[in-house]
């Protein structure tokens, strides 16, 4: 059986197979349904420094092939995240991936200090798909400047044994080039890709229907751009690991990402069809990569740049 164990930025995972960000809050909602300990580890809803009610109400519609949310990054903030879920994960010996969110650069500074001295964090995501509230509601990640910055900034704060993650949007003229920016300020490896922006219409009152006019969009929708995401991405950074994301559902799909480039796969919205869908996504990966005869993970990244299987 291929070799389960993979590593992203210096740092050894038990599986190729993540939660993601925003699907399951801090993973006690999936641990009735598998072993989180099985898994790559839990990716954490964006913590934010203070508590966040999120937007208005209704938040979430079904599209074709996925579904739009409008969640708005609610949460308790980050001494209720430490006190309670960094420590139900700690109890449980689950690997946590902390994602953390701010609307200033400072607040991601002042999110990563806190962390620092946090031993069960194994990683962090940077979420700088998020509203800068500097820039008028801009998002950190669809300029150079904004993205660096804060990927700076968390760099300098948080420890160097502590791989940091950049979470890019595809809603960019060019991923590979916000990409090469982060990298270029400190970024140990990259999350590809967040939800791209959507909006639907009710045709009876011929409003929006999400409270908040604009959602992500996720779900298999989505997972051409995010495969496509991949490969630019590893087309310019082949070295630095990707985390791969989007429209997930099933092994084929992990193994397209992983292929593309990806060093490891995120599992979201599928969960909400099926709870278990992180740990059945991480076996069906493994047990195609052992039918293509590959010892590691590793030895799969990106191979359809190099052609393929021969």
């Amino acid at each position: 059986m291929t070799d389960p164990r993979v590593t992203l930025g210096g740092v050894d995972f038990a599986g190729p197979a993540f939660t993601a960000s925003g699907c399951a809050a801090a993973g006690r909602e999936l641990a009735g349904f598998f072993d989180l300990t099985e898994i790559g580890g839990v990716v954490t809803k964006s913590i934010m420094l203070r508590p966040r009610s999120g937007r208005p109400t209704p938040r979430m519609v079904e599209t074709p092939s996925g579904m739009l949310n409008s969640i708005g990054l609610q949460g308790p903030g980050i001494e209720s995240f430490l006190e309670n879920d960094l420590a139900w994960l700690t109890d449980h010996g689950v690997t946590a991936v902390v994602s953390i969110a701010g609307e200033t650069v400072d607040e991601f500074a002042q999110l990563a200090r806190i962390l620092r001295n946090e031993p069960a964090v194994k990683a962090i995501e940077v979420n700088i798909s998020c509203p800068n509230v500097e820039s008028r509601g801009q998002v950190f990640a669809c300029e150079v400047m904004s993205a660096s910055s804060v990927i700076h900034q968390v760099r300098r704060n948080i420890s160097s044994d502590v791989p940091i993650f950049a979470k890019l949007t595809p809603d960019v003229t060019s991923i590979a080039e916000i990409a090469l920016a982060c990298h270029n300020a400190g970024a140990d490896g990259l999350s590809v890709m967040n939800t791209t922006l959507g909006m639907a219409i009710d045709p009876d009152t011929l409003r929006p229907i999400l409270g908040g006019v604009t959602g992500g969009l996720s779900g298999p929708a989505i997972r051409p751009m995010a495969v496509r995401c991949v490969w630019q991405i590893h087309q310019v950074l082949p070295d630095v690991p990707i985390l791969g994301m989007g429209g997930i559902a099933n092994g084929e799909d992990a193994l397209q990402f992983i292929a593309a480039g990806a060093s490891a796969v995120s599992v979201g919205t599928m969960t909400f069809h099926d709870p278990s869908a992180p740990v059945r996504v991480q076996r069906e990966l493994l047990g195609l990569l052992d039918e293509r005869g590959f010892t590691t993970v590793a030895d799969a990244v990106g191979i359809a740049h190099r052609g393929g299987l021969t």
